[in-house]
């Protein structure tokens, strides 16, 4: 059981944002742009929500204006209801544990005894560093916390999606089937990302983890340009595939990886303040661009164009016309320098007589098959089962009908919340920066988990990606950048921690002011 210590009163007011600095701060409307504000505690939450209350002073504002400030302090409510919707728990621990989850990380990206043959008796090394991490995290967690996890929406959402794969395995048309999906890989991305959401609890942290992503892209890139240079296409004839296996062995998904981390790089580089450091992030968009373009990946270009333009838009928010501008010239340049036949293939995607191979085709039908499929059973056919059904027995190419045919509405809809409830929480971090004028780290990785989560919703829209890691990676950087942001900004409330003996079944309820 938790013990919630009850945090100070809070006045919130429209025409500032949330949250602030310090822990507790006053804000009033001037009475030129909004009507006077009265204080109403509530006794759930202990903050003073604001009422809004005719007085002399804005008898003269127009009902327009009124209503402008009504809305801006609804608004500012239901941000700060958001981001206090998170129940962390604000203590440094788990090192030992983050050393694992770094060290399967690199497992899991590397596979280290793929790019050294002399390493094969690293094979099972990933199960071994697995078994070790929550061997260490679970006592870990359940002494210093008293639970196995915290419950955020994130989390909750993945939880949803397993217990559904489970209820639905011995009815799936295919048990052996709907058990190998389940086991590898999916819940092993399971456990990782609720490790990882516990966890990874400082900047340093993420950065850790963000910078292992970031190295396997470079060398991905490396061996990319060097098997395009020496005219090695293993896919299709004229598409460059790494040696690495698992999560890029697929053109497709070594894009969907590379465009989920061009947005990050590119924030880390508008964050930093060193100038070779900005030259050095910049120069690896660039390089991560050059190969997302070789890999000839329709999927990957429309990622990049949707990721871009939620960069370009936020970003330049202070002048957009500017920022629009600018991005159509980069743009230009983008096509006048693609190779040749890059446009052709990304004119199949409109035009699919274009496409040699009849790939478009067959994903499309396949996309119509899945979707017949989740109307005929909204309740789903089991994970895994989806290539019973596709043509030729192959996979939905759509990691949203996957989910939808496979767990149903139910976990179709836990599948989305698991990706727009992170967008929503970090886009009031956003917002909230850029009113109060702070272009700092917080302000450009916000943006640019944003514009990722964006990249990996397009990229899976043509891949049947839902149980594989990329998503909960990048799911889990977006909960823990929340929790830190929230930690080094103070906005938080103090939180003892009871022993595991007195957990959810002593019966004992949890205070709350």
């Amino acid at each position: 059981m938790q013990t919630i210590i009850p945090k100070k009163k809070i006045e919130v007011a429209a025409t500032d944002s949330f949250p602030p600095n310090d822990k507790t701060f006053s804000r009033k409307i001037p009475a030129s742009a909004a009507p006077d504000v009265l204080k109403t505690t509530s006794a759930e939450t202990s903050t003073d929500i604001p009422v809004a209350e005719p007085s002399p002073q804005n008898q003269d504002l127009t009902f327009a204006q009124t209503q402008k400030a009504e809305k801006k302090l609804k608004q500012t409510q239901k941000d700060a209801a958001l981001l206090e919707s998170d129940r962390w728990i604000y203590r440094n621990g788990h090192a030992l544990t983050f050393v694992g989850v770094y060290l399967f990380s690199i497992f899991v990206f590397f596979r280290p005894y793929e790019i050294i043959p002399g390493l094969g008796f690293l094979n099972s090394g990933a199960f071994v560093i697995a078994l070790a991490t929550l061997a260490i995290y679970l006592p870990s967690q359940l002494t210093t916390e008293g639970n196995l996890t915290i419950l955020a929406t994130e989390v909750k959402c993945v939880l949803a999606m397993t217990a559904l794969a489970i209820l639905l395995m011995p009815i799936s048309r295919d048990f052996t089937a709907a058990w190998e999906t389940f086991k590898d890989p999916y819940i092993k991305a399971v456990l990782i990302f609720i490790v990882m959401v516990n966890v990874v609890r400082t900047r340093q942290r993420l950065m850790a983890l963000l910078w292992i992503a970031i190295s396997i892209s470079i060398y991905l890139c490396w061996t990319a340009i060097d098997l395009y240079l020496k005219g090695e296409f293993k896919t299709e004839g004229y598409r460059v595939s790494v040696d690495i296996k698992g999560l890029f062995e697929n053109p497709n998904e070594m894009s969907l990886h590379l465009v989920t981390m061009i947005p990050i790089v590119i924030a880390l580089g508008l964050a930093t303040k060193k100038t070779a450091a900005k030259i050095f992030y910049f120069l690896l968009t660039v390089l991560f661009v050059v190969v997302n373009v070789i890999t000839f990946s329709r999927g990957g270009f429309l990622a990049f164009v949707a990721s871009m333009a939620v960069l370009v838009w936020k970003v330049g928010r202070a002048n957009r016309v500017k920022a629009i501008l600018s991005a159509a010239v980069v743009g230009i340049l983008f096509v006048l320098l693609a190779p040749g036949n890059y446009g052709l293939r990304l004119l199949s995607i409109f035009t699919p007589e274009l496409d040699a191979v009849g790939s478009s085709d067959l994903r499309k039908e396949n996309l119509i098959l899945s979707i017949l499929v989740t109307i005929r059973n909204p309740w789903g056919i089991g994970i895994g089962n989806s290539p019973l059904f596709g043509v030729n027995n192959l996979q939905t190419h759509n990691a949203f009908t996957q989910v939808s045919s496979e767990l149903g509405l139910l976990g179709f809809a836990a599948y989305m919340i698991l990706m727009i409830s992170p967008f929503r929480k970090i886009s009031v971090i956003e917002k909230t920066l850029f009113e109060k004028n702070r272009r700092d780290w917080f302000y450009y990785m916000a943006i640019g988990l944003q514009a990722s989560i964006v990249a990996y919703m397009v990229s899976s829209f043509f891949a049947s990606v839902a149980y594989i890691w990329f998503v909960y990676y990048l799911i889990a950087y977006a909960v823990a950048f929340r929790r830190i942001y929230q930690a080094e900004n103070n906005i938080k409330e103090e939180i003892r921690a009871n022993p595991f003996h007195e957990g959810w079944w002593s019966g004992k309820k949890v205070e709350r002011a």
